[in-house]
């Protein structure tokens, strides 16, 4: 009997937490869904910012922040977005990966050229995505930007 407690702790410990929140998301920008009157800030990515704009690859400014919360709507269209939590930022925002259908939208985001990683937070993840992203001329990659976190320290 005795030999079944730890493997009884091993199945716990193995057993994946369920989200900290599940619903429709409502898109707010490009790094941040609202589902249930509760705004949650995706962990480890940086969207450009709804007023920033961009340079695409022929030169012309584009809105690349309303680009990217556009997208990130489109993409979650009738879907149920899964989230857990990992932080609370400064704000008290929930800070959390979301995923839809099994898929992480950080990393479909970043992915696309929708936004970069958060360098300063996601550590390793989505290192793989921006580089392909940067390789491929994917999304704000095909231009010229300034980094998000860049552009609203030099708009306060």
């Amino acid at each position: 009997m005795h030999r079944l407690i730890p493997l009884i702790g091993l199945l716990a410990a193995c057993t994946p937490s369920p989200p900290t929140v599940t619903g429709r998301g409502s898109v707010i920008d490009g790094d941040t869904v609202e589902i249930h009157d509760q705004r949650i800030r995706l962990w480890g990515v940086d969207a450009p910012e709804g007023r920033q704009s961009c340079d695409g690859a022929d030169g012309a400014a584009y809105a690349c922040g309303r680009l990217s919360a556009n997208r990130l709507d489109q993409h979650l269209q009738d879907k149920t977005v899964s989230c857990f939590e990992e932080d609370t930022d400064r704000y008290g925002r929930m800070v959390a990966r979301c995923e839809v259908d099994g898929e992480d939208l950080g990393a479909w985001l970043v992915r696309r050229g929708y936004a970069v990683r958060y360098d300063r937070y996601a550590g390793s993840a989505y290192v793989l995505e921006e580089r392909a992203a940067r390789q491929d001329h994917t999304g704000i990659w095909a231009g010229a930007f300034t980094n998000p976190e860049d552009w609203r320290r030099a708009h306060r």
